[in-house]
Parts: structure tokens; sequence; C-alpha cells
């Protein structure tokens, strides 16, 4: 038992040496979301839980990061360590990296942690007692083996004002899913769960780049797509692609590219939890689909893909999906979606599978512009993202000529290629536009200097012929 203790530990501390190395938690977005989740998490299992409950709500979410990293001693159970001193000490008040800004915004708070010996670790206390939570509803969590959460959210609650309303608690084992999670958070029947619950539009944050997916996590709003580039261009494509501020890469098993993409994340300077890959199981995987998550993630050479796409609807996709949530509940992938599934196909599909895709990838540019099937996705709770945004191979000259494309260009100062991903981006579509010129990347991240009006806008929407260029 003490060595199953001590083991877990060990996790927990390089989790939060890698954590603690950045200058402090933030928000993880600048929403006027009134539900705040709140957490501490050692092994992941505490973060995920967290993820899934901003997922169920459209809640903003606070890390806490300890200003004084835990070692491993500090962390082994039984050995008088720090963690050992402060746990046997209620006046413990370990010091926190960071702060909420805001705090005053907030109606909910959701409230994680781990269990240590049967209680909350002390800098729960420290962020209970840093901010004026009067009038707050506070709905607290926890992860562990077996340790109810009893005691440890009583004493917790006792650090709060007469004013603050304490909700009754839950225990997450470690084997917990995302249905679990949501069943719970809708039996409490709050307003912005039931307003926000799953089926929110993903709105874009313009300023951070980025958008939160319905997983909880947030992922760039465009980047570089991979297919067709060889190896050696992959990886100098995807340098500039991270030397001009992207962070979005697509790859697929049958482009063939995967190890170049992870060799390039690899060698890159850029942080690895900056950087968003998404790669794709094709439907001759399917059948084996768990081994080839692994084969993805040994090929990479990454401890975690940040998201897994079906390329397309296939014998045996549900069963291929199903092997998807397993390895996000394991840890292994962070989000999963679709990739050319369409009204139809996402009305028959999304019945058999636990967890709602954060995203469906399809064929979108202003000559095939899905305007029935984009606001459907997106009604549900999930992000669309269109490849081909130029147009595809042998169509890409005739899109960037337009002579409408053309004049809204001039009128702006930017090219073609700019108005057409700007458009995506106001539609609400994330773009991953190929290329393996340097020039043409860093051209393709420059959209947020100007912005489309809605005349302008209309006069691309009519350019739709529902003009598919590929079969998918």
């Amino acid at each position: 038992m003490k060595r199953s203790i001590v083991l877990t530990l060990l996790v927990c501390m390089i989790s939060m040496l890698a954590a603690c190395s950045s200058e402090g938690a933030e928000l993880s977005s600048d929403s006027e979301s009134s539900i705040l989740v709140v957490y501490f998490s050692c092994t992941g299992t505490t973060e995920q839980i967290a993820r899934w409950i901003i997922g169920e709500t459209g809640a903003d979410s606070y890390e806490i990061v300890p200003e004084d990293p835990y070692t491993e001693e500090d962390l082994a159970y039984y050995t008088g360590g720090r963690a050992d001193q402060e746990q046997s000490d209620s006046s413990a008040r370990p010091a926190i990296s960071g702060s909420v800004e805001n705090i005053e915004q907030y109606d909910v708070i959701f409230l994680g942690y781990p269990i240590w010996h049967g209680q909350a670790p002390r800098i729960i206390s420290t962020f209970l007692e840093s901010y004026d939570l009067a009038d707050v509803t506070i709905i607290p969590f926890c992860t562990s083996h077996s340790s109810g959460i009893g005691s440890s959210a009583e004493n917790l609650h006792t650090l709060c004002s007469g004013s603050v309303t304490w909700k009754d608690g839950r225990r997450f084992s470690g084997s917990a899913s995302e249905n679990d999670v949501n069943e719970w958070v809708d039996s409490l029947s709050l307003r912005e769960s039931e307003e926000n619950k799953g089926n929110i539009v993903r709105e874009f944050n313009f300023e951070t780049k980025t958008v939160q997916l319905n997983s909880g996590y947030e992922m760039p709003i465009m980047g570089l797509g991979t297919y067709s580039l060889t190896d050696e261009e992959c990886a100098v494509s995807i340098a500039a692609l991270l030397e001009a501020g992207g962070r979005l890469i697509d790859t697929a098993y049958m482009y063939g590219n995967e190890a170049a993409v992870g060799q390039a994340v690899r060698d890159s300077d850029v942080p690895r939890e900056e950087i968003f890959v998404i790669t794709k199981l094709y439907p001759n995987q399917y059948s084996y689909a768990a081994d080839a998550i692994d084969e993805a993630l040994e090929k990479m050479g990454l401890d975690y893909i940040d998201m897994i796409l079906l390329h397309h609807p296939g014998d045996g996709d549900v069963e291929a999906y199903l092997a998807l949530e397993q390895a996000v509940a394991e840890g292994k992938v962070h989000s999963i979606g679709l990739s050319n599934w369409y009204v139809k196909e996402l009305e028959e599909f999304l019945p058999q599978v636990n967890i709602t895709p954060a995203l469906v990838q399809n064929e979108i540019h202003p000559y095939y512009q899905e305007n029935d099937v984009i606001p459907y996705i997106q009604s549900l709770g999930i992000v669309v993202q269109g490849w081909y945004p130029l147009g595809g191979r042998g169509h890409t000259a005739e899109l960037l000529g337009d002579e409408t494309i053309s004049a809204i260009a001039e009128a702006h100062g930017v090219s073609s290629a700019q108005v057409i991903l700007r458009w995506n981006l106001q539609k609400g579509v994330v773009v991953i536009p190929g290329s393996s010129n340097p020039d043409h990347i860093r051209e393709n991240l420059d959209l947020f200097g100007f912005e489309l009006t809605d005349e302008e806008m209309e006069q691309i929407n009519a350019l739709d012929r529902n003009e598919k260029h590929d079969w998918y």
C-alpha cells in the first residue's frame, strides 16, 4: 500500500514540476462565463475531471500551481517530508503562483483536488483564503482511489464566509468517464450549465487566436495542413510555422509524414504544451484502432497526441471511435473528432458513441461552403475545421484569381488567400492551409490586421457553387 502511494506521488511530482516551469497559472479564457473551474492536479486525473466539467458547462478554468514546486522527497508519504508535514499541520498554507483576476465575475466555482492523507492538500486552503468569495456557490470535487470527499470538503467549508453556498461534493476515481461527470453536473441544475451544456457554439477568441473545445482544451484557430508534404518539406514547413507563431499542425496516417511531424515538434524550441498536433486514423486501421493509436504515438515520439480524428466513415468506425474514447481515458489523446462527416452521417453516428466529437473537419472553401452543415455542427457544441480552404491543388489559382475575392483583397491591402482565410474565421471555421513556402505560411497566419465587412462576407457567400474538389 505504501509503495503504491509513493509511486503515485512520484508521478505527481513530475507533473507538478512541469506545470510549475511557467511563471504562473492563468485563466483559460477571458470569456464572460459566470462559472469557474479551479483545480489542483498531480497525476492528471483531477485535471481530466476538470476539463470534462469545463466542456459541459462552458466554464473558465484556473489551475492552482505551487510557487515552491514539490520535490520527490517532499511527496514521499510517511517519511516526515514536506507533504507529511503540511497535511499534519492545519495551519500550513503553501504559496500559489499566479492568481485569478476578476474573480468577482463568477457566481459558481467548481473546486477540484486529489485526496492526500484523507484531506485536501493545504494549497486548497491557501486558495480559499486568498479571495473574498462572498455569495459564491462552491462545488467541490475530489479524485482518489478509495477515500470519499467527506471531511475534506467539510473542513474546507469552514474556511469560507457564512454567505458562501457550499454544495455537496463528489469523489471520482481514476476510472470515471465523461458521462459520469456530465450526469453529476446535470444533477446540480445550474442555470448556466443548462444554458451552455455541451451544445454551446464555441466562439473564437481573436485576441488569443484560439477556441475552447468541448473537451476543455484550447486549440489554435489557424495552422498548417501537411497533406502531400514529404518528410523534408514537412519538417521545413513546420519550422517556418512555429517560427512565425503558428501552433496548429494537421497530419494523418495516410499522409505518410507523421514521423516528420513528431520530429519537427520535438526539435522545436517551442514548449510541447503550446503546440497542437492533429492526426487521423484511416479506415483500414479501424479494425485495430487501439494498436493504431499506439503506433501513431510511437511514430511521432510524443507523450500524447492533442487530437485524433477518424479520416472518414468506414466499416468499424464506431468501434474505432470507442477506442479513441479509451485513449482519452488513458491520457494518450486529449481530444477526439471526425473528418468528412456531414449531417446525415452525424445523425447516425453520434447516438452510438459516448464522447461528443470536439471537432469535425470537412472540405470548406468559397466554392463549396457547406452553409447548411456548418451551423448544424456548431449547434452541437462541436468546432468546425476546413481543409482545402484555398480550393485544393488544381483549383487554388482559379479561387485566388476570383474577381470578387481579388477586389476585396485590394480594398484591404492583403492577399486573396488572406481574405479567404479571414472569411473562414469570421464564419467560425478553423483553417489549416497547406504550403511548403515559408513566405506563404507566414502570410497565412497574418489574418488579424483587417476585418471583412458584412457586405464583403455576403459577396463571398454568394460565390458558393456547391463544387466539391475531393471525393470525401
